[in-house]
């Protein structure tokens, strides 16, 4: 195997990995847009690096950070609903993202490829991010999984039982958007938040657990990433949409079974 085709397969298997146990709570919580509103974030990102002359990795993520932060303050204002406030956001980063661009004339800037990413062309740099983030990323998740878990079921149940509700989201959310900032670089902007999303709704329809569904989603990623990778070679498509196609699939072909047993997670 050539070594771009070894480093690809790497990649996307990490960025599976880590994001079939994140997935399950944007399945659960229902914030799939929450993932555009921050893909949409990381042009932002990626202009001020440039303007600023900083690696691009650490500026997609610092900016994807902050706007964590800005909607978990957002949240507070209880006149405003959740899709208009990621929708604010998302929009908002987006415009500054390319105003910002517009400073940039003397330097060469792929948009394309930041859309849409390219699996292919990842370095070992990346993979470095890609694995040392995700055993952060899933560390720390670990570590809030049963508070998490609790506020997702009942978050007023939760609450009264003296769970740390407020505290266990937050995490989530920056882990959310951490874990985004970083997947950005292998699936690009606007399909990051496919593997969040498709994997998980694939192993829901047969895990009996949450830990199982966790499991399930993030082998669900990774045969997505190996099957994409493949039909790219053979058919000479882009790989990172290839991947998701891939997942959408397996998402379809999952719709035919009719799951024998059914726990709690998947009514």
């Amino acid at each position: 195997m050539d070594d771009f085709l070894l480093r690809a397969l790497l990649a996307g298997s990490g960025i599976a990995l880590a994001a079939g146990p994140l997935g399950v709570f944007v399945v659960w919580r229902r914030m799939a847009y929450f993932g555009d509103a921050v893909a949409h974030s990381a042009l932002l990102g990626v202009a001020l690096a440039l303007l600023m002359d900083l690696d691009v990795t650490l500026g997609v993520v610092g900016v994807c950070l902050g706007l964590a932060g800005v909607l978990l303050m957002l949240q507070r204002q209880r006149h405003l609903a959740d899709d208009t406030r990621l929708g604010l956001l998302a929009h908002g980063t987006l415009a500054a993202g390319m105003v910002v661009l517009s400073f940039l004339d003397r330097v060469r800037f792929d948009l394309i490829g930041y859309l849409f990413g390219d699996i292919l062309a990842v370095s070992s740099l990346d993979l470095i991010w890609i694995y040392g983030g995700g055993v952060v990323t899933l560390a720390i998740l670990a570590g809030v999984w049963r508070p998490l878990l609790a506020a997702t079921v009942h978050e007023e149940l939760a609450q009264v039982e003296g769970q740390p509700v407020v505290f266990v989201q937050a995490v989530y959310v920056f882990l959310l958007a951490f874990y985004i900032a970083i997947a950005m670089k292998v699936v690009g902007m606007l399909l990051v938040t496919a593997l969040l999303v498709v994997p998980p709704a694939v192993a829901r329809r047969f895990a009996r657990t949450p830990e199982s569904m966790a499991g399930f989603a993030a082998a669900i990623g990774t045969v997505a990433v190996a099957g994409g990778l493949g039909l790219s070679l053979a058919t000479d498509t882009p790989s990172g949409p290839t991947v998701v196609v891939v997942a959408l699939s397996l998402f379809g072909l999952s719709l035919l079974t009719n799951p024998r047993q059914k726990s709690d997670i998947n009514r």
